[in-house]
């Protein structure tokens, strides 16, 4: 079977096609397929079924391209996984949606149908529990919504927060002030606000108390109003925590709570509170959790191939 799709100009096609014809490459090894380009024209030949995803990958592949997106090899990637789990996924709805940010980069864009469900959640809920691996864009993305919610004057500040267990060690028993003995704990949420962010006016954020990082036993106490707070790594809070971190919710304001149920360093025998919520709160409406899989990491592919080895291993 062969099927065609037009290409209106060689801008559109050296974006479509990659350096060297990577991305064509790439979508010929995975559905097992044949892609040539001539003049105007992709032609796909092939297995029906091949070919019928192929020809409709490229058609919103250029969608995309002709609306303003853009196409990276990662991209293409994740769009030939959506494809291959999904019978009709729509590329343009994903990677088209573009939170708005302030730094260079301007917008941060979720990358799987996973990630946009997420990103759809955080607008539409006040408490959404971001649950899966490593790398599949739960901190990141909800630092995203929480910075597009200050420059949009949504909320007044943000607040970032995680359990600081890793050591094994009491704060107090470790040297320098207070900032100097959170700061390790909490390097991946100042990390992706880095990303996002000027330095400068992070600093000055911060000085002014409009963005807050704290370990989450400092959460205990407190009511926060017109806050966009992210709790991160949250399977090392214990269910007694996690219930102080819930109750802290105030007016106007927006909760996320991301973690990956497997990678706990409680004690052994002791649960961890973000399995302990997703049984008593589940079914409450107003509280959205969100469940992400090896098909949504981003991160380079071998990542994607050992969380499945992993997966499957545990099965």
């Amino acid at each position: 079977m062969k099927k065609t799709v037009a290409i209106q100009n060689s801008d559109e096609a050296r974006a479509l096609f990659g350096k060297c014809d990577e991305n064509l490459r790439l979508v010929e090894s995975s559905f097992r397929v044949k892609v040539f380009s001539r003049g105007e024209k992709l032609t796909i030949s092939g297995k029906k079924d091949a070919v019928e995803k192929s020809t409709r990958l490229f058609e919103q592949l250029l969608l995309i391209l002709r609306q303003g997106g853009t196409i990276k090899k990662d991209e293409i990637t994740y769009s030939i996984n959506s494809f291959k789990k999904y019978s009709q996924p729509d590329l343009k709805d994903i990677y088209l949606e573009k939170i708005e940010i302030s730094s260079k980069r301007q917008f941060v864009t979720p990358k799987t149908q996973g990630q946009k469900k997420y990103v759809d959640a955080i607008r539409q809920y006040d408490i959404v529990f971001g649950v899966g691996p490593a790398g599949t864009g739960k901190t990141y993305l909800a630092m995203a919504m929480a910075v597009r919610a200050l420059k949009n004057k949504e909320v007044n500040r943000i607040i970032l927060t995680r359990p600081a267990i890793e050591a094994g060690e009491s704060l107090g028993y470790l040297p320098g002030d207070l900032y100097e003995k959170v700061t390790p704990y909490l390097r991946p949420l100042y990390d992706a606000l880095y990303d996002m962010m000027d330095a400068n006016r992070i600093q000055d954020y911060i000085k002014r108390g409009v963005i807050e990082v704290a370990p989450l036993a400092y959460m205990r106490g407190r009511t926060l109003n017109d806050s966009f707070v992210i709790l991160d790594e949250a399977q090392n809070s214990t269910a007694d925590q996690m219930k102080m971190f819930l109750t802290r919710l105030g007016f106007d304001s927006k909760t996320v709570i991301t973690g990956d149920a497997t990678q706990s360093d409680l004690p052994s025998g002791r649960e961890s509170g973000l399995e302990h919520v997703q049984k008593i709160l589940k079914h409450i409406k107003g509280i959205k959790f969100l469940y992400f899989t090896g098909k949504d990491v981003v991160r380079h592919v071998l990542v994607q191939e050992i969380i499945r080895a992993y997966e499957k291993n545990s099965g």
